[in-house]
């Protein structure tokens, strides 16, 4: 009886099992993807006004960071850049977390991350308005 018992229980158990390291697994997945984000914010928003190379240099923060902190947890990892008004930049990092489960749908572990805000301006000290 021991035996039929463990044996229809094993599967739920081992079900439940690989459902919690899935989820262990988004949401580091979603933590690595929210550094990168935020990283990269930093560089866009550091970047002058005038500055042309910003969206490059977001970029390669971006998968510097996922390289650096989770190069396996993050596949496809992608950044795209915006603006959404003339004075604020944002980074969204898209990609998918690794699937530990076969029968799952992709689309339950794309990830997505977006941080952004106000480009930093520094005023000269004679009060003046342009932005160094």
């Amino acid at each position: 009886m021991t035996v039929v018992e463990l044996a229809l229980l094993m599967p739920v158990i081992l079900a439940v099992v690989l459902l919690i390291v899935q989820v262990a697994l988004w949401f580091h997945g979603r933590q690595v993807a929210e550094a990168a984000a935020r990283e990269a914010a930093r560089v866009a928003r550091s970047a002058p006004f005038d500055s042309t190379a910003w969206e490059d240099s977001a970029r390669t923060k971006a998968k510097d960071v996922i390289q650096a902190i989770g190069p396996r947890l993050l596949s496809d990892a992608e950044a795209t850049v915006t603006t959404k008004d003339p004075d604020e930049r944002w980074v969204t990092v898209t990609g998918s977390a690794v699937q530990v489960i076969p029968l799952l749908p992709e689309l339950a572990f794309t990830i997505t991350a977006t941080s952004g805000g106000p480009v930093e301006c520094f005023r000269p000290d004679n009060g003046g308005d342009d932005c160094r």
